[in-house]
């Protein structure tokens, strides 16, 4: 026989405009808020820890990738890309 789930309640503070957008990601992936943190919440137990890579900003400048003749590559001088993922997003 399984025990009974009770649930309970957490409050947290968020910045308006970071619930906002979070709320808007959510609903277009088919959750609601409570779902978001509950599913965060079992991977973190799941994984027994944050269930993201959390990283430090490094000191170091990150080199800016540009588009040249239909080529990637490294451009630090020029301000085109921040990442991959935003040049990919780009094309």
């Amino acid at each position: 026989m399984q025990s009974a789930r009770i649930n309970t309640n957490i409050n947290i503070r968020v910045e308006n405009d970071v619930k906002n957008k979070a709320q808007a990601l959510f609903s277009a992936l088919g959750l609601d808020m409570t779902s978001a943190i509950n599913i965060f919440l079992r991977q973190a137990i799941r994984k027994n820890g944050i269930p993201f890579d959390l990283i430090a900003e490094s000191s170091q400048k990150t080199p800016k990738f540009g588009c040249m003749k239909g080529k990637m590559q490294e451009a630090p001088d020029h301000d085109w890309f921040e990442s991959m993922e935003d040049f990919k997003e780009y094309m």
